[in-house]
């Protein structure tokens, strides 16, 4: 059989790690873009080894992947090794966590401004239709289940979350559009709205204990959602059997949402 493919941005932590691991143990074998500095490589090498033990093939590229020019260099790296190895991209996950987390309006704060707006969409949102497109280009996708990352502040107020929020926005707008143009080639594109989770991209917020204290006690399971929680779903989500299921935006929180 054809090896089926995991591409993943944003790889070397939170939902991103733990989606490469379920994969991994499903037989995937993993390509995962991330941006880390040299402090943290010790623990992306660490990931890469665990993934290794399940007997898949792990590629694993340290660069910006919204920069247009990384992303140029990489897809023919990815072609490579399709070509070497064997086997399409099946499942690929868009799980950017860059922005900037500032007031549009203070007195005493630093306001965001033109540069933080575009660079946090470009990342967060855009992004996700440049992939896309490039992978589209180069044909090595199959089956492709697409999915990207959302979260409740596409739709609600959180202090200083202002740009992250326009961000989440465009992405859910442009996992639609891409769900329609995508349809003919048999590709399905799906937003994860996922609960509240304790992930590094969280801790950046400003507040993010309060978010926690209060999804875990709103949460009909008495506990926060988990990257691996996530992961599970994602992994049921990639089917060949959900090819109907496209343009949405799937709650993953246990029920967080729906409890008042």
């Amino acid at each position: 059989m054809e090896r089926k493919w995991a591409l993943i941005l944003g790889s070397s932590s939170g939902f991103g790690a733990s989606t490469a691991r379920i994969f991994a143990e499903k037989g995937y074998g993993i390509i995962g873009i991330h941006l880390d500095r040299r402090n943290r490589i010790t623990e992306v090498e660490s990931l890469v080894r665990d993934l290794r033990n399940h007997d898949v093939p792990v590629h694993f590229f340290n660069v910006n992947a919204a920069s247009d020019a990384k992303r140029n260099e990489v897809i023919p790296l990815l072609e490579e090794i399709l070509v070497n190895e064997g086997g399409k991209i099946h499942f690929f996950l868009h799980s950017l966590a860059f922005g900037s987390l500032l007031p549009f309006i203070s007195e005493q704060e630093k306001i965001a401004g033109r540069k933080h707006l575009d660079m946090t969409i470009d990342v967060m949102a855009n992004s996700l239709v440049y992939w896309t497109q490039s992978l589209l280009n180069a044909d090595v996708l199959r089956n492709a289940r697409i999915f990207a990352m959302t979260s409740n502040g596409s739709g609600n107020v959180w202090p200083n979350y202002g740009p992250v929020s326009a961000a989440k926005a465009a992405l859910e707008a442009h996992v639609r559009q891409l769900a329609i143009e995508l349809a003919p080639y048999g590709f399905t594109v799906n937003a994860i709205l996922a609960g509240v989770t304790d992930t590094p991209a969280l801790r950046k917020i400003p507040g993010h204990e309060h978010l926690l204290h209060v999804a875990r006690k709103k949460n009909p399971h008495n506990r926060t959602t988990q990257p691996k929680d996530v992961a599970k779903c994602l992994a049921a989500l990639a089917s060949d059997n959900t090819y109907w299921m496209t343009g949405n935006v799937i709650c993953v929180d246990g029920g967080e949402s729906i409890c008042a």
